[in-house]
């Protein structure tokens, strides 16, 4: 695990819609756009190994933090710890959720793909063990997860779900569940495992109502 005075204070950001990294979690993403791809061969250089993952705001009020396309400005670090070339010349590689950061501004540079100076205060809990959430009830949590599989037709391994730590569990689902990228920033940005999952049920409340069909990112 990289120490908070360890992390670095500008971070290449790979601002992709939907795709949710969370401290102490793991996110596989496909590498091909060239820009990327220098991104990583770039990264792999540095002793940290991060990337920035990061939603794109859509608000039509936002501004961006430099020339590009507006960001949000809290997004979440990842270290690299796996990564395979395919014959074609794609990556696969698997970040590791380091901590949460907040963007100070947009770095110009003669590189392809963006680069941000960051603040890790007020993420320090990210460095931590793993939060508990004391009011957390398993039992109707996940009757309330079976309902919303059932009504999507989703399938999964209830047994893993069960044997799950909360951390776990509700950072595991609030990755994968395909919400919408702002539903995905306000989990992000939950100050705690219990404000996280009070989130999540709200959504998953509200797709039970008759809210959109998200679907399963896959």
């Amino acid at each position: 695990m990289i120490r908070p005075a360890d992390l670095p204070q500008v971070i290449p950001v790979f601002p992709l819609p939907g795709a949710l990294l969370l401290p102490r979690a793991r996110l596989p993403l496909h590498l091909f756009e060239p820009r990327y791809l220098a991104m990583l061969e770039d990264v792999l250089k540095t002793p940290d190994r991060v990337i920035g993952m990061i939603q794109p705001d859509t608000n039509p009020k936002a501004t961006a933090p430099g020339d590009g396309p507006p960001l949000h400005r809290i997004g979440c670090a990842g270290r690299v710890t796996q990564f395979s070339e395919t014959e074609d010349g794609r990556y696969m590689i698997t970040l590791a959720g380091v901590s949460r950061y907040r963007i100070v501004e947009e770095v110009e540079g003669f590189v392809p793909y963006r680069r941000v100076r960051v603040s890790w205060a007020g993420f320090e809990q990210d460095n931590r063990p793993p939060d508990a959430d004391q009011s957390f009830d398993r039992d109707k949590f996940l009757d309330l997860l079976s309902r919303y599989f059932t009504a999507k037709a989703l399938d999964t391994d209830w047994d893993s779900l069960k044997e799950a730590d909360d951390e776990l569990l509700i950072n595991s689902l609030s990755m994968l569940l395909g919400f919408e990228p702002e539903e995905k920033q306000a989990l992000l940005e939950a100050p705690s495992l219990s404000t996280r999952r009070e989130t999540l049920v709200t959504l998953i409340e509200y797709a039970l109502r008759g809210g959109d069909d998200y679907g399963v990112m896959q």
